[in-house]
């Protein structure tokens, strides 16, 4: 029998206050909880952007950051990021840091899903080659950090909307 994924609840100070199925979690009311993004960078200093798979329950089809997810109860960010890195991606990263330590949003689907989250950005790095899973990612392009904040400034509408808040966070 497979494990229901749980999710860390947490106050508006961040602080954890619980724990709840993700599932049952992600509604139109959406309890403030714990999640982490993820910008994966390669040698030649190019940022993974990938499309979310048309099956996602929010945001389907539309470009994001390298992955997103959360952290299970009691596990550490940078073991959430690995866990997430090698389940959406077939990657493993390395020099995990975190950039944006006190990233929050929140933001309505078109579905009326809400997504309320603390959600620290981390940046890491990778040399492997990206075999990402059909469930969770359509599709992937390495590209300049210059040339996604452009992309994203353009056309708002084709990116998740936390990506559009961390590029202006993040400063490209």
């Amino acid at each position: 029998m497979a494990t229901t994924e749980q999710v860390v609840l947490v106050d508006a100070s961040g602080d954890p206050v619980g724990v709840a199925d993700k599932l049952a979690v992600h509604t139109a009311d959406t309890a403030l909880h714990l999640a982490f993004s993820c910008h994966v960078y390669n040698a030649s200093g190019e940022v993974l952007v990938t499309r979310r798979a048309l099956g996602k329950l929010t945001w389907p089809g539309v470009w994001t950051n390298s992955f997103c997810g959360h952290p299970a109860p009691g596990e550490a960010l940078e073991a959430a990021i690995a866990r997430r890195g090698l389940f959406e991606l077939g990657i493993e990263v390395t020099d995990i840091e975190v950039v944006l330590p006190d990233f929050r949003y929140r933001a309505v689907d078109a579905s009326g899903i809400v997504e309320n989250e603390v959600c620290p950005v981390f940046r890491a790095h990778t040399d492997d080659l990206v075999l990402p899973n059909p469930d969770e990612v359509a599709e992937f392009a390495w590209v300049s950090p210059a040339s996604l904040h452009e992309a994203a400034v353009a056309a708002p509408y084709a990116f998740s909307p936390w990506l559009g808040w961390q590029l202006e966070q993040l400063g490209r």
